[in-house]
Parts: structure tokens; C-alpha cells; sequence
């Protein structure tokens, strides 16, 4: 019944949005799928570099804070996705269980072991750059809220923000070619989490480094071949993270020649299978369900390359109505009952659903 609702609801809602708010029982359900996941230990996936026959430890061990919703990467956006809800609805009725949860989640000896866990050699290249991106996501959401709550755990979330900042600064001049998949390696989204991180805080280093190295990797490609998508386990599209990325480093009128050029047949209404939405064929499976993000993941791109052309382009009209249709489509799996999915979709969901990065 849930998801009826979620998906009435974003068919009413035109593309360009402000969103519609959540009702309270919406705010609810996602909010309890994060809940039950950042405090579910088992199963996990920890990705842990062992350099000894002793170095194997439990993932509460090593990672305090960050050792729940089966991998490192899950258990951060489910905790930005209940801070993104507490701070925009504060009265709800899950508003109490969301901010005990977080006061007890992000404390300062936590997150000062997350940061020192990137401290060693081998764990540098931890979670990059997917889960960078959505811890510098929480920490912009922290940074951005008025809340006596929410200032302090900015404050204890700074060590790990400050590591991975650095991290970042260091790897990507040394990136001398674009990643292109569908999964977590993908580069073009997470260098569009740090350019809007890097505008909240105001970090211009950030900032720049950011919008040359988009330009770099991505400014000159075109033709961009879309007959190539989806891939049997995407919860990305290559291409559409790639036009996100560059509406935000681009002027608007160098965009949408740029646009002309990557997606030539988008002005008469062809992007081949960028346009329909993905089917999951087994949620019960951990790979296939990527499929259903990738719905989620295809709509918000879509609304914000459409945000970012004239209102009378052709293209945009195309696009946000595509977007509604993998809103619809995405939504439905949300709430399954099966955990590969309900331990992210939701977090994929509320950033569509709030509309972030627009």
C-alpha cells in the first residue's frame, strides 16, 4: 500500500519540482529501513584489506560508526538519508527515533576511527570514490542545517571529512582517464557529490580541482554510445551521471551545446535505452536488484540535465518524461521485503524524492 502511495505521488509531480513533501507515514517507512540497517551488523560485505594472519576483525571493530546496512558504503548513505529526513521533517512522528539513533551513531570516538582507519597505506584507497561521495553527501547535510544536534555531530564528523577531502585532492589529478560502468567504481557521480560539496562548504581548491578534471575526462566526448545500456547489474548509467556532472560545470548555453553533441538524437526524442525503464527479474538477488537504483539513479539525472536547458527545449520535455516513468518504476521496488534491496534503495529514493543536487 506504502509504495502505492510513493509512486501516486511522484506521478504528480512534474520533473522540474520542488518535490511534494512525504506524508508522515512515508517519512516513517523509509526512515525504518535505515533505522533497522545502520544497527544490522550481519550479513556484511566489508571489502577489508588483511595484512596479517591476525588482522581480520569483526565490522563493528573496525568501523564504529559505519559497520552496519551490510557494507561500508550503505551504512553512510543510510545515515545521511535519516539526517536528510530529520532535518526536513522534524516534527514527524520517526523524528525522536531518527535523532536518537543518529546522537548514538555519530559520536566523536566513533568517527575519529573511521577517520583513522584511513590512516594506513593499504585501506587509503577505501571506498573510493562511491562511498567518498556519500560521506562528503552526510557531511554536506550536516554542515547545512541549523540544529544544535546537527552542529555537533558536523563537528565530529570533521576528522573523517577532512581525510577523505585530502584523499581526494591527492587521487584526482592523478586520474588520467574516466571510469565508465554502472556500479561503484563509476567516476562521474562522485565528482558531482564533491563539486556540491565543495560549494556548501565553500572549499574553492575543491571546487576548482573538480570542475578542470570534469572538463579533462568528459568535456570533449560525444556520440556518447547509449545502445550500450543498461548492463545486466547497473544501478548507474555512465552516460546520464556524466551530463549531471557537467550541467554543473558548465555555463548554460555551453552545456546545452555540449549536450547536443553527447547525445545527438535526444532532440528528436531518441536515447535509446535511457528511456525505458529496467526491470528486476530476482530482488531476492544482490546484483540484479542494482536495477531498481538504477530507475532511481536515471530519474535524478534526468531532472537535473532537464533543469539545466531552456524550458522550451525539446530535450527536457523528453527527458522529464522519462524521469516520471523510471520514478514510477524504481519506486516499486523500494519497499520489497527482501534485504539486498531495502539496505540502500531507500537512500536512493529520498534523494530523488528531496530533490538533492538540483
Amino acid at each position: 500500500m506504502l509504495t502505492r502511495l510513493f509512486v501516486l505521488a511522484a506521478l504528480s509531480w512534474p520533473a522540474t519540482m520542488p518535490a511534494a513533501p512525504l506524508t508522515d507515514d512515508q517519512v516513517s517507512a523509509f526512515a525504518k529501513l535505515a533505522l533497522d540497517g545502520i544497527a544490522r551488523e550481519f550479513p556484511n560485505k566489508p571489502m577489508h584489506v588483511h595484512t596479517a594472519a591476525d588482522s581480520g576483525r569483526r565490522p563493528r571493530e573496525l568501523h564504529p560508526v559505519f559497520y552496519g546496512s551490510f557494507d561500508w558504503h550503505s551504512s553512510v548513505h543510510g545515515h545521511w538519508m535519516l539526517a536528510r529526513l530529520l532535518r526536513l521533517y522534524p516534527e514527524a512522528g520517526a523524528a525522536a527515533r531518527i535523532r536518537a539513533a543518529l546522537d548514538k551513531q555519530l559520536t566523536k570516538e566513533g568517527l575519529a576511527a573511521e577517520a583513522a582507519y584511513f590512516a594506513k597505506k593499504e585501506n587509503r584507497s577505501y571506498e573510493r570514490m562511491y562511498g567518498w561521495a556519500w560521506a562528503l553527501r552526510l557531511a554536506a547535510e550536516l554542515r547545512s542545517w541549523d540544529d544544535a544536534d546537527a552542529k555537533r555531530w558536523a563537528a565530529n564528523f570533521e576528522p573523517l571529512e577532512s581525510v577523505l577531502v585530502n584523499l581526494i585532492k591527492g587521487y584526482l589529478p592523478k586520474l588520467d582517464w574516466p571510469i565508465r560502468c554502472g556500479f561503484h567504481p563509476e567516476s562521474a557521480f562522485p565528482l558531482a557529490q564533491f563539486f556540491d560539496y565543495a560549494k556548501t562548504v565553500d572549499d574553492k581548491d575543491l571546487l576548482d580541482l573538480v570542475r578542470k578534471r570534469a572538463r579533462d575526462l568528459y568535456g570533449k566526448d560525444e556520440d556518447y554510445p547509449v545502445r550500450y545500456e543498461p548492463s545486466g547489474n547497473d544501478f548507474f548509467s555512465a552516460g546520464l551521471n556524466e551530463a549531471d556532472l557537467m550541467r554543473r560545470v558548465l555555463g548554460a548555453a555551453e552545456y546545452s551545446n555540449w549536450l547536443r553533441e553527447f547525445f545527438p538524437r535526444l532532440a528528436k526524442g531518441n536515447l535509446g535505452n535511457l528511456l525505458t525503464p529496467a526491470t528486476v527479474s530476482d530482488v531476492t538477488d544482490g546484483h540484479l536488484v542494482h536495477l531498481a537504483g538504477l530507475n532511481l539513479t536515471r530519474a535524478w539525472t534526468m531532472r537535473g540535465i532537464a533543469g539545466a536547458l531552456d524550458p522550451a527545449d525539446v530535450r527536457g520535455g523528453t527527458l522529464r518524461d522519462a524521469a516520471t516513468a523510471h520514478t514510477k518504476a524504481g519506486l516499486d521496488y523500494v519497499f520489497s521485503g527482501h534485504y539486498e534491496g531495502e539496505h540502500w534503495l531507500a537512500s536512493f529514493a529520498i534523494y530523488l524524492l528531496t530533490d538533492v543536487g538540483l
